[in-house]
């Protein structure tokens, strides 16, 4: 009986440690396709997954930096959402190919046209951005995510490197160093279609299916464990027997 406890208590950890001691899987982040080099233009997707297991999400707004504005910013149309591009004047002009830039935008704000984003998925929202700064390794990219229950949840906090991460992260877009050639990466990206509410609400084919993978395969990892104990189990019970025989 006390193999069996110490097999049960061993069981529970482990399947605690899976379930609960895992890293965070669902935070919004961004990500580049390619790369985001320093001076250049970059196609980035923002990858917004559903926390909630009862609601879902039909808002997404993302605040650029005002610290480091970019003068060109372009969504793609994504079916099932309409796109909202918002612009502020600078306090200090830009100049980009030899023009003079006084406005920069600083908001993306994509609505749900139908049932957006469905517990157990995720949707990709891409970005072509430019010019990226050089005088900084990274962006800060703060998104507010609204569900259809009116619960908002907002990633703005900074990560600070050296401690733990926060509970609602920023996205973080890593710059890498500048194009010596400034060949590509200082073009502009193919430009985006216009934003739009095409395509079917809630397109299950234009949202991700990974995170819903990956919560498959720590389950399976957890029937692994439980399987592998009561083996474990079975074993010492055979054993004790012949002794005892």
């Amino acid at each position: 009986m006390r193999t069996f406890a110490r097999l049960g208590v061993v069981t529970v950890t482990a399947i605690a440690g899976l379930t609960f001691g895992s890293p965070a899987f669902a935070h919004v982040s961004v990500q580049p396709e390619g790369t985001a080099a320093k001076g250049g233009y970059a196609t980035v997707n923002l990858k917004v997954p559903n926390e909630r297991p009862n609601a879902s999400t039909v808002e997404v707004e993302l605040s650029l930096p005002t610290d480091h504005p970019l003068a060109s910013v372009m969504p793609e149309a994504v079916p099932g959402w309409t796109i909202e591009v918002t612009t502020t004047k600078l306090a200090k002009p830009l100049t980009l190919h030899g023009k003079t830039i006084t406005e920069a935008v600083s908001k993306v704000n994509w609505t749900a046209t139908g049932k957006g984003i469905r517990p157990g998925y995720f949707q990709k929202f891409p970005l072509s951005l430019g010019q990226l700064p050089e005088d900084t390794d990274e962006l800060l990219l703060k998104a507010v995510q609204t569900y259809d229950n009116e619960e908002v949840v907002r990633w703005i906090e900074p990560p600070v490197e050296g401690e733990e991460e926060p509970e609602h992260p920023a996205a973080v877009l890593k710059l890498s160093a500048a194009d010596d050639n400034h060949g590509a990466s200082a073009t502009p990206a193919e430009p985006a279609a216009k934003p739009s509410a095409g395509g079917d609400p809630g397109d299950e084919k234009a949202q991700g299916h990974d995170d819903v993978d990956g919560g498959t395969d720590r389950w399976l990892g957890v029937a692994g464990i439980v399987l592998g104990a009561a083996g474990l189990g079975t074993a010492l019970v055979t054993s004790r027997r012949r002794g005892d025989a």
